[in-house]
């Protein structure tokens, strides 16, 4: 049987909807009796196989071939329990489309030789207002440094590191959130994303799923009989384990700390993969639980409701060292990330590829065990079908840990974070702005409030949670990551990444309801209203920080995050968009035309207010003199930003 079904008018509050269903006899390709659809919407094909499968995971490859305006492409379904297989579509533009279904199971009518039409159509402009993932999938700007949704709309991504949503950690409750929500013990999810839109925010950062953790007898991070990691999980404070364990991997296990690892499971217990008969501890890659993943699927979809474009992940990699020792990693993992693409693909998202935050030697495999795999999945299975980016959130950076371009030809997006969170991020964005081809670029892991780790200390400082310098961090590494070149956006981050939640006492992360309420999300909205005050044009900046001098303290240091300057500007020098951290000297301004009239905007990114413009004149070199800081200051005692504008050119428009 073939069922078809559209979820273009979800519940705003995510709540389940009920949706038509058609049995295999009546679906009928011909245009006149076709169904109606929104452009952008999810639609699904359900097909029901005609025998069972020993492993339908592994055992079946299903498809449609989907036909429509400019678009004919092969789109892969996915094992959703039983004997049910799904595809999940978007038509990328209105008109006639159709699908027509096939597998590698030619025998099975089932899975093969049914076709169907579907008119689509356009969302209205205020509809697109009110939900601008209907603008379209994202994906790289004309010039390849920024992102757009696909009818040219600027995307600019403000998203928030839940590397744990996607579990119990934060559940779905399937119930309204109150408007004026304000995060408390026993936060749910559509809580937790009404509240970040509140703020501004249109992303979230989560990991599909936590294989091998769980909270046992074992250590977070431990090893089997075998000397083989199977785990470098986040501790669940407050929950010890056996002193007995404390032995390195020759001794066959592994210690760290004294806590057990955190649960990740999803709100029904579920876990993502089977566990092994054979090998205690490990899961069993080739065996995934379409249970787990319908829980991530009402998240996913309440997202798309909200207007969020996620990025989802597939694993961490402390799982890497068992999925290579027991399975054919190569094929295994490439299946599942084709997996998480089938199965989410026809969502606005950026794909990772890998959660590679650190490379440590016993608990990951290496980057280019990754790239091969992921290289391997391009080759079978070719890049998601309807475009959106992909990338992996690192250490250091994309490129210097994978390469660029063809050395790793399923990237389309390049990122830094984890290590540095200072100064030395901003050298690393600019190396990844001056690669070609260009790709689009954000830090998906800076400076993160409340969290004492000592890779998340500026200058040695370990700043109080919460407190006006903790936050400053926050917010240098915000201004100063987007004008090194990552125009993409940014990614905010507090100690509670974890999601430490009811049940739990407090430890080195707190509550994850009380680092929502921290200062440092409330800058994020204004970072957007800076870098989009002259609409698209953000897209056209380039590197500019040589040009401001000095763009640094004399005793600003490399690993901190006071007395830097920074400029990005358009090729014509007629935008200009700068930030000053904390202590900077003030400075003058080169390579603007000369002879001009500009006009200086301060703006203040504590509260997303612009002071009144100023008009400015560049000498007959070209260099701008700055008269002072907002607070009439040579050197500054707190953060500013600015926008020079050319007067003549905005008296042309």
């Amino acid at each position: 049987m073939t069922n078809f079904c559209s979820n273009c008018l979800r519940a705003i509050f995510g709540l389940l909807m009920i949706i038509p269903v058609l049995s295999a006899s009546e679906t009928n390709p011909n245009p006149a009796d076709s169904h109606s659809a929104r452009t952008w919407d999810l639609i699904e094909v359900r097909l029901e196989a005609d025998k069972d499968y020993a492993n339908p995971y592994t055992d079946v490859l299903c498809w449609v071939q989907w036909e429509g305006p400019d678009f004919s492409k092969r789109v892969y379904g996915f094992w959703d329990g039983g004997r049910t297989f799904t595809v999940r579509l978007v038509a990328t533009a209105s008109g006639i489309w159709t699908w027509t279904s096939g597998s590698n199971q030619a025998d099975d009518t089932g899975l093969n030789g049914h076709t169907d039409a579907i008119r689509a159509t356009e969302w209205s402009s205020q509809e697109k207002r009110e939900n601008p993932v209907r603008h379209g999938f994202i994906r790289s700007s004309a010039n390849g440094h920024a992102l757009e949704y696909a009818d040219g709309t600027p995307f600019f991504m403000l998203g928030d590191t839940w590397l744990a949503g996607s579990t119990w950690r934060l559940p779905f409750r399937s119930a309204a959130s109150p408007i004026d929500y304000e995060p408390a013990p026993g936060m749910g999810f559509e809580d937790a994303v009404l509240y970040r839109k509140r703020q501004g925010f249109n992303s979230v950062s989560m990991i599909s799923c936590f294989p091998n953790w769980d909270s046992d007898l074992n250590p977070s991070t431990h090893a089997n009989e075998d000397g083989i990691y199977l785990r470098n999980a986040w501790e669940k404070f407050g929950y010890d384990v056996a002193e007995g364990l404390g032995q390195d991997a020759s001794g066959g296990l592994s210690y760290w700390g004294t806590f057990t690892a955190k649960n990740m499971r999803d709100e029904f217990g579920n876990l993502p993969f089977a566990m092994s008969d054979k090998h205690k501890g490990v899961s069993d890659f080739d065996r995934i639980n379409p249970d787990y993943f319908r829980s991530l699927d009402q998240k996913m979809d309440f997202l798309s409701d909200q207007g969020f474009v996620p990025l989802i992940e597939t694993v961490r990699r402390d799982v890497g060292p068992s999925w290579a020792t027991y399975f054919d990693f190569r094929t295994s993992f490439a299946r599942f990330f084709q997996y998480l693409i089938a199965r989410y693909g026809a969502h606005n998202l950026v794909f990772s590829g890998i959660h590679l935050d650190w490379i440590p030697e016993d608990f990951s495999l290496t980057a280019g065990q990754f790239n091969d795999a992921l290289t391997y999945h391009l080759q079978t299975y070719g890049p998601p079908p309807f475009g959106q980016p992909v990338t992996v959130l690192i250490n250091d950076s994309t490129h210097l840990q994978f390469g660029h371009d063809q050395q790793v030809p399923w990237l389309t997006m390049h990122s830094v974070g984890n290590k540095p969170r200072d100064h030395r991020v901003a050298s690393a964005l600019e190396n990844l702005f001056r690669l070609e081809p260009a790709y689009p670029a954000i830090n998906f892991e800076p400076y993160y409030t409340g969290w004492h780790h000592e890779i998340n200390k500026p200058g040695g400082e370990r700043p109080p949670a919460d407190s006006p310098r903790d936050n400053y961090f926050a917010r240098a590494q915000m201004y100063g990551s987007v004008l090194s070149g990552g125009l993409s956006g940014h990614v905010h981050g507090t100690a509670a990444y974890d999601l430490t939640t009811t049940g739990e006492p407090d430890g080195a992360r707190p509550h994850v309801w009380d680092a929502f309420r921290y200062q440092s999300a409330n800058y994020m909205q204004h970072l957007m209203a800076f870098v989009l005050s002259e609409g698209d044009t953000y897209q056209e900046l380039k590197l500019a920080r040589d040009c401001i001098v000095p763009n640094k303290a004399a005793d600003a240091p490399e690993d901190g995050l006071d007395g830097w300057s920074y400029m990005m500007r358009t090729p014509d020098a007629s935008l200009a968009l700068l930030y000053f951290e904390n202590r900077c000297q003030l400075p003058s301004l080169n390579g603007f035309s000369p002879s001009t009239s500009y006009t200086l905007s301060w703006f203040d990114p504590m509260n997303g207010q612009w002071f009144q413009p100023l008009s400015l004149q560049s000498d007959d070199k070209g260099t701008i003199t700055l008269p002072s800081f907002p607070e009439n200051e040579s050197i500054n005692s707190r953060d500013w930003a600015a926008k020079i504008t050319c007067e003549q050119k905005e008296s042309s428009k």
